[in-house]
């Protein structure tokens, strides 16, 4: 008959975390680039091998420049997805952040785009993983992406729209996102250790509105004749 085992020794094992600590990665983390954020995020930064979900209140808020300071680092040794982007990426931004030879764009929607990023975590070749999904994405897609993540070094950021912040989902990690006059106001819905106690406001560079361009002088489009 086996001897009971004392439960502090059970509380030291690494795979059991208790409500009020963070609980151990074994793959690791990688560092946001913001000191508020990494104090708050279980392991010092965002948890590789595991799903991150994003909730931004609308899109250009910052939500990619919040990201950007990991990605240059996860670029490093491997290239970065960006999988059903719901605009056409801008390469110079893109290319102020990481090498765009980094960079691995991925058309697709719905549960294809789902089915893409479960390949693309599974292979184990991405320095990390930028996916976009619709309300109409279930639970079991979510569910098989985070088994695909586990095991691997990418970590894994997946935009879904704000509404589904109340619903349950098997992300270890969930953010909501919305505009502040100082930058990005986060506040974490869902983490591995005790709750945020107050959302926090970082400072992140948000996309200009264009300016209006001044209207030019028609242009005559008949041909030109040139000697040669």
């Amino acid at each position: 008959m086996s001897m009971p085992v004392p439960l502090d020794e059970v509380l030291l094992r690494p795979d059991v975390w208790r409500g009020d600590r963070f609980a151990p990665n074994e793959a690791g983390e990688v560092a946001s680039g913001f000191a508020a954020l990494d104090a708050e995020l279980p392991g010092g930064g965002w948890p590789r091998g595991a799903l991150t979900e994003l909730l931004p209140a609308q899109r250009g808020i910052g939500e990619l420049a919040l990201l950007q300071p990991a990605l240059r680092s996860c670029a490093e040794d491997a290239p970065v997805a960006l999988v059903a982007p719901p605009w056409l990426p801008h390469a110079p931004a893109w290319a102020a952040a990481l090498p765009l030879e980094r960079l691995l764009l991925v058309e697709a929607s719905g549960r294809e785009a789902a089915w893409a990023a479960e390949a693309l975590l599974a292979s184990g070749a991405l320095g990390a993983l930028l996916l976009w999904l619709p309300a109409q994405v279930d639970a079991r897609s979510l569910r098989r992406l985070q088994l695909a993540a586990e095991g691997h070094r990418a970590p894994a950021f997946v935009f879904r729209p704000p509404a589904l912040a109340r619903t349950a989902s098997p992300a270890p990690l969930r953010l909501t996102l919305s505009a502040a006059p100082q930058g990005l106001r986060v506040e974490l819905l869902k983490r591995r250790g005790p709750p945020c106690s107050k959302p926090l406001v970082l400072s992140v560079a948000r996309p200009v509105a264009p300016r209006p361009v001044p209207q030019a002088e028609p242009i005559s489009l008949r041909p030109q004749r040139v000697r040669v």
